[in-house]
């Protein structure tokens, strides 16, 4: 029996590509570097930005200090882009996003959150309008732990006070979240109603064929 759904938080209830975007490459535009060697640098401190040793100002800055281009200026300008990004994102959650975390609440299940973030996306996570429907919030940022680490699970499900078997993980797949809930027992779910806005080279996961589908919100319900 599912008493609880444990829900990714990009591409699953909200998208990043639902309005303007602002990835790697148009920092490297803002910063006029050429985005491979920007990539590059960025990359490095992905695991630091996701794991809480270093702030989204503090990855900036360290990516620019590779690439010789670091100025207090250039930081705020990037975060600042980020941060209205992000604003956008939050402010687009569909309506059908509230509704299904409603109706979850309606039947009695709990709602946990499991999410590899920065500082600046755990902050709007917790200012969103889904955050007061979370009974459990995982934040890669403040846990100091990713997925696919079996340990921030195992946090969510202590917190939500159930068991693997008596949840539900619904994500769109990126970090191998669905091969890991699955590996600890949990059902897992594709949510794939967001795919098609994605595009190269940022589409996080593609169908997987291993799992159920997931085609609009409510399709979750089904699965419960």
């Amino acid at each position: 029996m599912t008493k609880a759904v444990i829900f990714d938080m990009f591409e699953t209830l909200v998208s990043m590509f639902s309005g303007d975007t602002y990835f790697s490459e148009d920092m490297a535009h803002d910063m006029n570097l050429q985005i491979d060697e920007y990539k590059k640098a960025w990359h490095i401190t992905e695991h630091d930005r996701s794991s809480g040793n270093c702030t989204i100002e503090e990855g900036i800055k360290r990516t620019l200090e590779m690439l010789d281009c670091y100025s207090e200026d250039a930081v705020t300008l990037i975060a600042g882009k980020r941060r209205k990004t992000l604003e956008g994102i939050f402010e687009r959650t569909p309506k059908e996003t509230i509704a299904l975390l409603q109706t979850l609440k309606d039947k009695g299940l709990k709602i946990g959150l499991i999410s590899n973030c920065y500082s600046d996306e755990a902050k709007a996570i917790r200012e969103s309008a889904i955050f007061p429907y979370l009974d459990v919030a995982m934040l890669s940022y403040e846990q100091r732990i990713t997925k696919p680490d079996p340990e921030i699970y195992k946090r969510a499900m202590d917190e939500l006070g159930v068991t693997a078997g008596e949840c539900l993980y619904v994500g769109d797949g990126g970090s191998k979240e669905l091969f890991a809930a699955r590996d600890l027992g949990m059902k897992a779910l594709q949510a794939q109603y967001f795919a098609d806005l994605a595009f190269e080279p940022h589409i996080p996961c593609y169908k997987l064929d291993e799992f159920n589908h997931a085609y609009a919100p409510n399709d979750i319900l089904k699965y419960l």
